[in-house]
């Protein structure tokens, strides 16, 4: 466990580094991101453990091989966060590629919930919302069990534009308010959140605890649902931010179906870029009555 001093320790090691040219800053990161493959066994285990479930076609050393350059990536994704904290709104920019209708909230034909899958440059996308268009977003927020890596968190993702953070055991409630106010809903729902208001939707043909929270909430406020996927570019080359179309025929009156269709999007997603996507998190930890750990 990390203290305060600790954690105040790592922000400033994090700001100086964030000074450094983005090229050597990525292949420090890549650096962190093998030294972590070494040392967080369990993490390793279970990033290895979703890739056999979700892509058994694949060989052990071909496997290994994507957890590797998984790694890779998130130790990228530490080291840069200190762009996103510290550094001037005109160098994120420069190193962000934005693709798509990234206006489509602000235009406010209707509201906009911004899909948000767990790809591991996902922070990149608040800035570029904040920064290419003016729709305030509202977003449900898991605290940090550091109180100083949780404010630090918090101010970096509030930098930019108007945003609301609500604490996740507030519930719903504070969401809705806010999106009847005109805010748009940043929405990250593809984990294991537990099997209350969820169903066991096949993800990569495996049984997945799935919320069907998204397209209910999408169905009760008339929301479109635009989804937003972030890819890490190679050596110095920075982020690309694709806002995509709306999902079509979502939502519909069939919460079950709609999650299957998000689902089979964004398998089609993922497998474009396997590495980069959250692997080290227990997609498949609820498991339905009588069935077994997958991660034993």
């Amino acid at each position: 466990m990390i203290g305060r001093a600790g954690a105040h320790l790592l922000i400033g090691l994090v700001w100086l580094l964030h000074w450094l040219p983005f090229g050597l800053l990525a292949a420090l990161g890549r650096g962190l991101g093998g030294l972590l493959h070494g040392l967080a066994r369990s993490r390793r285990r279970i990033a290895l453990r979703n890739v056999e479930l979700c892509f058994p076609a694949l060989s052990e050393a071909e496997r290994r091989a994507l957890v590797r350059e998984h790694f890779a990536l998130i130790g990228r994704s530490i080291l840069e966060r200190g762009l996103l904290w510290f550094a001037p709104p005109e160098r994120l920019l420069s190193l962000m590629r934005v693709k798509g209708d990234i206006q489509l909230a602000e235009r406010g034909e209707r509201p906009v919930m911004w899909l948000l899958p767990h790809f591991v440059g996902l922070e990149w996308s608040a800035p570029a919302l904040m920064l290419k268009q003016r729709c305030p977003g509202v977003d449900v927020y898991q605290r940090q069990s550091n109180a100083v890596f949780d404010a630090r968190m918090l101010a970096g993702r509030a930098r930019f534009g108007t945003t609301a953070f609500v604490d996740r055991h507030e519930g719903i409630r504070p969401v809705l308010r806010l999106i009847k106010q005109g805010y748009a809903f940043l929405n990250a729902p593809d984990m294991d959140f537990g099997a209350k208001d969820s169903a066991f939707i096949p993800f990569f043909g495996v049984p997945a605890c799935t919320l069907l929270a998204p397209s209910r909430i999408a169905r009760s406020m008339g929301m479109a649902v635009q989804p937003i996927v972030v890819r890490m570019l190679p050596g110095s080359e920075g982020y690309e931010v694709e806002a995509c179309e709306p999902l079509p025929g979502y939502p519909s009156d069939d919460p079950e179906a709609d999650a299957h269709t998000l689902h089979a999007w964004l398998e089609a997603r993922i497998r474009e870029q396997p590495a980069q996507y959250l692997w080290v998190h227990k997609r498949f930890k609820t498991r339905p009555a009588g069935e077994p750990s997958l991660y034993a």
